[in-house]
């Protein structure tokens, strides 16, 4: 197969180099075709643009694969624990029972956050959306730690990681004590991190709070597949950001703004949304399933399908096993839940919905999951964002290991064309 393809343009020839990846991708490098022809490329939305190598996360959507570092998202789901994978995406390898001893003692060393913050926090109202929350206090923490990070230093860069790491998760909860009007919690550091942070989320003062392992597992599960998924409108604004060198916290703030879309990590919240229209309606799935095959009918079901995936979303396989344990463990009657049932049976087996792959993807089910555990909706992209944590923090450490200049975009301009000026008594 040819290493070089051919423009030809204006009665020249340019030869543009094919680059070919670990997983046999290939890529178009046009970096000289500006230079040497005036051209540019048009691809709104990015979709077929690749902006930076990367050694973090493989997706092929057309086969329905998904793997980090090397590793399939079935193992790393089965076998591994979202420590064990915040660790391999940020350090690249599997820790050894040391390394991951080292690494949790690491975030526990962190797992705090100045008293001073909470003084932001009040002063936000009851009904902010915790996603603006979050994004705000993430910023407050580059004052709170001024220290600039050496990126030429692996140390620095891997402090910098166990900070953020550490101090998130309290982050996180505060945002949803907060809309529930409980005070802030502090961390445990006898818990694991997952479970520090459902107590973080969930305990009340002068109470003792079981632990269900059931619900421990599956947040595990979806922290794992949520952790990183190639280069999305997040982890894209989190590498952009950071090409300018603006530190972590602030890249990591602006992936949490750009999390928060309905489009991205907000589905999951539409989700609910959606189901809680149905009930409203009277909850007649078929009449719902009927306005979805309707082409003249705006309306969508919300968390079927995927932009990326043109099977079954890998992740959701996983997660909608964890789903079934939790709603059978904690034996919630829930109209709401019902209706993701009638959803969920229709999806599989209308063949309309079969013959278009609509099959529902993991927003669907971490939605149905959080609606069982009793959080609130609007927190559902703040928990999205936990999980999605280390992927942004490897992204961004690779980004800066790298020294991926600064990104800046190209446009074609098509305003108005030059005029002279007019004074304003002439207009």
């Amino acid at each position: 197969m040819s290493d070089k393809v051919i423009l030809k343009y204006d009665g020249k020839e340019l030869e543009l180099a094919v680059s070919t990846g670990s997983m046999d991708e290939k890529a178009i490098d046009v970096s000289s075709l500006r230079g040497a022809t005036g051209l540019i490329t048009m691809d709104p939305g990015y979709k077929n643009t690749g902006a930076c190598e990367s050694k973090i996360t493989f997706l092929d959507g057309e086969e329905g694969k998904l793997s980090y570092r090397g590793y399939p998202i079935e193992q790393l789901a089965e076998k591994s624990s979202f420590v064990e994978v915040m660790y391999l995406l940020i350090k690249g390898h599997l820790p050894t029972q040391p390394e991951l001893d080292k690494f949790v003692a690491d975030i526990n060393e962190h797992n705090y956050v100045s008293e001073d913050l909470i003084k932001i926090l009040d002063a936000f109202p009851s009904s902010a959306h915790p996603m603006g929350v979050l994004a705000s206090l993430t910023s407050a923490l580059s004052a709170f730690n001024p220290k600039c990070v050496n990126v030429n230093s692996e140390e620095d860069l891997y402090r910098a990681a166990v900070t953020l790491l550490g101090k998130f998760p309290v982050l996180a909860s505060w945002c949803q004590r907060k809309t529930k009007g409980l005070p802030v919690n502090y961390s445990n550091d006898q818990l694991g991190y997952v479970e520090n942070f459902y107590q973080l989320l969930f305990k009340k003062p002068g109470q003792e709070l079981a632990m269900n392992p059931v619900v421990v597992d599956a947040l595990d599960k979806l922290f794992i597949l949520h952790a990183d998924h190639e280069q999305n409108c997040s982890t894209s604004t989190v590498r952009l950001v950071g090409s300018s060198h603006a530190g972590l916290f602030a890249s990591i703030s602006s992936g949490i703004s750009a999390l928060w879309g309905p489009l991205h990590g907000g589905a999951n919240q539409a989700v609910i949304e959606m189901l809680e229209a149905i009930k409203n309606d009277g909850g007649d799935v078929q009449k719902w399933i009927d306005k979805a095959k309707d082409k003249n009918d705006p309306f969508r079901l919300m968390g079927f399908g995927h932009r990326v995936y043109k099977n079954f979303d890998p992740r959701a396989r996983i997660i909608k096993v964890a789903c079934d344990n939790i709603l059978e463990q904690l034996g919630i009657d829930d109209p709401i839940l019902e209706i993701a049932k009638g959803l969920e049976k229709a999806a599989l087996e209308d063949e309309y919905f079969v013959e278009r792959k609509l099959y529902p993807n993991v927003d669907f089910y971490s939605g149905i999951i959080y609606k069982a555990l009793d959080i609130p909706t609007e927190m559902f992209t703040v928990m999205f964002a936990v999980g999605r944590l280390p992927g942004w923090i490897a992204q961004w450490k690779e980004m800066r290991e790298t020294n991926q200049p600064i990104g800046r975009p190209r446009q074609l301009y098509t305003g108005e064309p030059d005029r002279d000026y007019v004074p304003v008594e002439n207009r």
